[in-house]
């Protein structure tokens, strides 16, 4: 090997040499701080999720806390309670009668981190007053629903009958808050009111009225006494089809029975206990049951009299002439017990 070889060996050599020296620091030196340059984007990313998921949980607990805050209560019988009371002011506060308004409470329904509680709701009444209330509900400040609105024709002229279910959640579980008085959104004196004033002024809702018979013919001069002309004898006393089961409601734990005289246009208001039908009011059964006649539908209560030894039941919206004897089986079990 000559000279010139000589330097170009050691010149490869010297290559090769820097070349490992330069792999043997990068294993060495720059892998290590590349593993830890991963595990800080790493732990940068980990926090930056911890710190989304802690604002968005606060964000959540903020939003939790604005809804208990528009709650009723933080249980479902106080809830119930005001949520009742708020319907029964409503009622007033519209013109309408308290008398002819039905309120059943509903069984609560659990949802994911609430439980839904209501009413059901029915009566009748002048088609602006129910406007009114409907209106005062939908604008009340609360956490509500109002679902399965119908507006139909009354029982007398003049009256229209609405029926809704009144809506609204309790957080469970209810988050810590310092409750306030909530104000309405909206008056009736509001503009927002107005709006519907077309639907009273049209009277979209006016029953079909048949014309009035021809009034009665004079009074013939030598008229035999006591006849039907000229002493105004009143006609066939009502029957128990003059009579029509209008409400089943219960307030306070005590049920109440309202029956409507279809002839005289009033409302009485019974309890158990009390004489209907010919016989003793013995309770109120809030089964939900096919309805008699039409197993299709549902009838969700009925008043239930005993008469001598027999039991009767007479459907929500039936007349005292529509009354059934119930056997044994039917019976609720408190009744079939004791029988």
């Amino acid at each position: 090997m000559n000279r010139r070889e000589k330097i170009l060996a050691f010149g490869v050599g010297g290559l090769l040499g820097v070349f490992a020296l330069g792999f043997g620091i990068r294993g060495i030196i720059v892998k290590p701080l590349q593993e830890i340059d991963k595990r800080s984007a790493m732990l940068r990313g980990k926090i930056a999720k911890a710190n989304d998921e802690r604002r968005a949980y606060f964000d959540a607990e903020d939003r939790m806390k604005g809804f208990t805050l528009r709650s009723f209560a933080d249980t479902p019988d106080q809830a119930s309670a005001k949520s009742g009371e708020l319907l029964t002011k409503l009622i007033l506060k519209s013109g309408l009668s308290e008398e002819e308004f039905s309120r059943l409470p509903l069984s609560p329904r659990p949802l994911r981190g609430a439980k839904e509680i209501g009413w059901n709701v029915q009566g009748d009444g002048g088609l602006a007053d129910v406007i009114d209330l409907i209106f005062s509900l939908q604008s009340a400040p609360y956490l509500q629903r109002i679902e399965g609105l119908t507006v139909g024709n009354g029982e007398a002229p003049g009256l229209v009958r609405v029926r809704f279910r009144y809506l609204t959640l309790v957080m469970d579980p209810a988050p810590d808050v310092q409750r306030k008085e909530l104000a309405a959104n909206y008056t009736l004196e509001s503009p927002q009111r107005h709006i519907f004033d077309g639907i009273v002024s049209r009277d979209l809702l006016r029953p079909y009225i048949k014309r009035p018979p021809p009034p009665p013919p004079p009074v013939v001069p030598g008229t035999a006494p006591g006849s039907d002309i000229a002493a105004g004898k009143p006609g066939v006393p009502s029957g128990p089809e003059s009579f029509r089961i209008v409400s089943l409601s219960e307030w306070m734990g005590q049920p109440e029975i309202h029956v409507r005289d279809l002839i005289q246009q009033k409302t009485q208001r019974y309890k158990p206990g009390d004489q209907l039908a010919g016989g003793t009011i013995a309770c109120v059964d809030y089964r939900q049951l096919p309805m008699p006649g039409n197993e299709l539908l549902r009838s969700d209560s009925r008043v239930i009299v005993k008469v001598g030894g027999d039991y009767f039941a007479i459907e929500r919206g039936k007349t005292l002439a529509d009354k059934r004897r119930l056997t044994t089986a039917q019976l609720p079990s408190e009744l079939a017990k004791a029988k």
